[in-house]
C-alpha cells in the first residue's frame, strides 16, 4: 500500500494542485534555474516567431515536480497561444484524441502528461497528426471499414514524462526538442521559495528558507508543500512567525531530516543494511520486503537517493553508498560479528 509523503514530487490531490497553479511562473524571465534548458527553449521560440510558425513538438522528461507541467504552460503563453493539457492515461480511446485534436488553433498547444502510459492505438494516431498535421480516421467496420482524412492545424505537441526509457523510439524521433529537467541546487530553492512565501503573504528569514531549501530533494514542487506546512505550523504554535527553530520542529514533525530524506527512504537504506548486508538486491525482493510496488521505490524514492550517492545501481541489484551508515547511525558488520549491523 502507498504512503502519503510529503516529500514526494508527485502532487498529492486537486486541491495542491490548485496552490501550486496559482504559485507557478508566468513567463520565462519569472523561471528559476535550469538555465540551459530555459536557454533552448528561449531560442526555439524567438526563432519560431520570426518564420511565424508554431513552436516544436517538445519532450520534457525528468523525476516528477521539477516543473515539466510549468515549462509547457509558459512555451503557450510565450508564443501567445492556448494551451490543453491532458494525460496518457485519459486518452484511452482515439476519438478522445481526435476531439482535442480538430479543436485546436494555429499554433496552440496539447500538453500531454504522463506520455509513456499512451495507449498504442493513440500513440499511431499521433505520427501523422505531429508530422503532416493530418490524421487517417477509420470508420465502420470490417466490408465498410473507410479511411478519412482530417486535415489539422499545424500545433505544438508537449510530451512530458518520468520514464523516457518506457516511450517508443517512433514517438520519441518525432519530437523536435527533448530536454531533461534536472534536480535544482539549492540556491534557486531558495530563490523560488521566497518568490512563494511573497505570494502566499509570509514574512520568512533567510535562514528558514535555507533550512526549508536544504531539506527539498533539489524539487519545487516539494519546497512548495514544505513552505505551506511550516506556515501551518508556525500560525497554531506560533502565532503565525516563522523562524529556523519553528522551521525545524515543523519538519522534524512531518519526519523529514537534514537531507530531505523521510521514513520511507530511511527504512529502504535500513532494509538494504539490515537484510542484505548492504547488498546487492534486486529492486522486486526489496519491494516485497517493504511491501511497496516495485515501481514506487524506481520512480519516487530511487532517483534522489541515486542523486546523492545513498543508493547505487549494479547489475546484480541495489547497494547502498558508505555514506549511508554514518547518517543512519549505523556501522558496517565486522568479520567476527554476526552479518548484522549495529547502532552506535
Amino acid at each position: 500500500m502507498a504512503i502519503e509523503r510529503v516529500i514526494n514530487g508527485q502532487p498529492i490531490d486537486e486541491n495542491e494542485e490548485r496552490v501550486n497553479y496559482s504559485l507557478r511562473p508566468r513567463n520565462l524571465a519569472e523561471f528559476v534555474g535550469q538555465k540551459e534548458l530555459v536557454e533552448k527553449i528561449t531560442i526555439a521560440l524567438k526563432a519560431a516567431k520570426s518564420r511565424k510558425e508554431q513552436a516544436e513538438h517538445t519532450l520534457f522528461h525528468g523525476p516528477p515536480g521539477l516543473g515539466k507541467t510549468s515549462l509547457a504552460h509558459i512555451i503557450a503563453a510565450e508564443m501567445g497561444t492556448k494551451i490543453c493539457a491532458t494525460s496518457g492515461p485519459a486518452l484511452a480511446r482515439a476519438g478522445d484524441l481526435m476531439g482535442i485534436l480538430t479543436n485546436l488553433d494555429f499554433g496552440d498547444v496539447l500538453f500531454i502528461d504522463e506520455i509513456h502510459r499512451l495507449s498504442a492505438t493513440v500513440e499511431e494516431l499521433l505520427y501523422p497528426a505531429m508530422e503532416d498535421f493530418m490524421v487517417d480516421f477509420v470508420v465502420d467496420k470490417g466490408a465498410y471499414a473507410k479511411t478519412i482524412k482530417i486535415p489539422l492545424k499545424p500545433f505544438t505537441l508537449i510530451g512530458a514524462t518520468t520514464r523516457a526509457g518506457m516511450l517508443s523510439a517512433p514517438l520519441r524521433e518525432r519530437f523536435g526538442l527533448f530536454l531533461h529537467v534536472d534536480f535544482y541546487p539549492v540556491e534557486d530553492l531558495r530563490k523560488i521559495l521566497k518568490r512563494a512565501a511573497g505570494l502566499l503573504q509570509m514574512t520568512v528569514d533567510d535562514e528558514s528558507v535555507a533550512l526549508i531549501a536544504q531539506r527539498s530533494r533539489g524539487t519545487p514542487r516539494v519546497a512548495n508543500r514544505l513552505l505551506r506546512r511550516v506556515r501551518d505550523f508556525a500560525q497554531v504554535r506560533a502565532g503565525g512567525k516563522v523562524s529556523e527553530e519553528i522551521a525545524q520542529d515543523a519538519l522534524r514533525m512531518e519526519g523529514v531530516d537534514a537531507l530531505g530524506l523521510d521514513r520511507l527512504d530511511r527504512k529502504m537504506l535500513q532494509t538494504v543494511i539490515e537484510y542484505y548486508n548492504g547488498g546487492p538486491v534486486g529492486i522486486e525482493a526489496l519491494a516485497a520486503t517493504l511491501n511497496e510496488e516495485a515501481d514506487t521505490l524506481v520512480d519516487v524514492v530511487e532517483p534522489y537517493l541515486l542523486k546523492i550517492g545513498f543508493i547505487r545501481r549494479t547489475r546484480q541489484g541495489r547497494l547502498v553508498g558508505p555514506e549511508v551508515y554514518e547518517h543512519l547511525g549505523l556501522r558496517k558488520s565486522g568479520p567476527s560479528e554476526s552479518g548484522q549491523p549495529s547502532l552506535f
